[in-house]
């Protein structure tokens, strides 16, 4: 009895015989493309909606932790006469109020994801974008305001927080005597790291990254314009950390601090 060798019979396939597979091949990758595009939020949305359930309820912890954070008072440190002379910088306002970062470090992502899903109607994309971006500001959130509490940094404007009307007073130990607002000085010990900065470069830097993919910017083939857009986002932040300083909010050391 004869076996034959199915190497060998592989090599007796004619051009007829391949032609159908390769047909067969092409009508699957289409049909995948087609199905790519009909992915929509009425469709498939409550299915990965369920699926990701678990993702979802530990960005709601996240957010409860980031509550819980923001309640606990910071760290006063020992501030003496010697150490105002670097915090003695006017007391102003914010050049980017704090209002304006959840709008271009969160809701500017949301609306560039929504217009992709728009035109490619893709609900898995929306959905891990969105569920990525809140996951990138939530975990810098809890990080960065959990080392301000823990580290409770004066910050550069500090000296006319603590006496508001330039008369200070300190302890027999040389440590300061605050009389100013209650909630200006507790304010006044959150300066490392920056906030503005880290959610800035969280929100912004996941645009950046979302953006390279979606055009293609690294595909070798020499677009400047693409590299432009990917890089504009990040100078957008980079500037916010540089208004930080600017308004005497932040030492330069906690913005480096925040891109990081």
């Amino acid at each position: 009895m004869r076996v034959e060798n199915p190497a060998n019979a592989s090599h007796c396939l004619s051009s007829s015989d391949l032609l159908p597979l390769i047909e067969q091949g092409n009508k699957e990758y289409k049909m995948d493309e087609v199905q790519l595009g009909s992915h929509t939020i009425r469709s498939h949305g409550f299915a990965i909606a369920r699926t990701h359930m678990h993702d979802w309820l530990i960005l709601v912890l996240l957010v409860v932790i980031w509550v819980v954070i923001l309640i606990i008072h910071p760290f006063y440190g020992f501030v003496g006469k010697d150490m105002m002379d670097d915090l003695r910088y006017p007391l102003q306002s914010n050049t980017v109020p704090v209002w304006a970062v959840p709008m271009y470090a969160v809701l500017l992502p949301m609306l560039i994801f929504i217009f992709v899903y728009i035109r490619r109607r893709d609900v898995y994309d929306l959905h891990h974008a969105v569920l990525g971006l809140l996951f990138s500001v939530l975990v810098t959130a809890v990080i960065t305001d959990s080392i301000k509490n823990a580290v409770g940094r004066p910050r550069p404007d500090f000296f006319w927080r603590c006496f508001p009307d330039g008369k200070d007073v300190y302890d027999k130990w040389g440590n300061v005597i605050c009389h100013g607002d209650k909630s200006v000085i507790r304010e006044g010990h959150k300066s490392f790291p920056s906030g503005h900065t880290s959610w800035s470069f969280a929100g912004l830097g996941f645009l950046s990254l979302y953006l390279s993919g979606k055009i293609k910017a690294f595909d070798r083939r020499g677009h400047v314009a693409k590299l432009c857009i990917v890089f504009l986002p990040l100078l957008v932040a980079s500037l916010v950390g540089i208004s930080r300083v600017d308004d005497y909010w932040h030492h330069w050391q906690d913005v480096f601090a925040g891109v990081s």
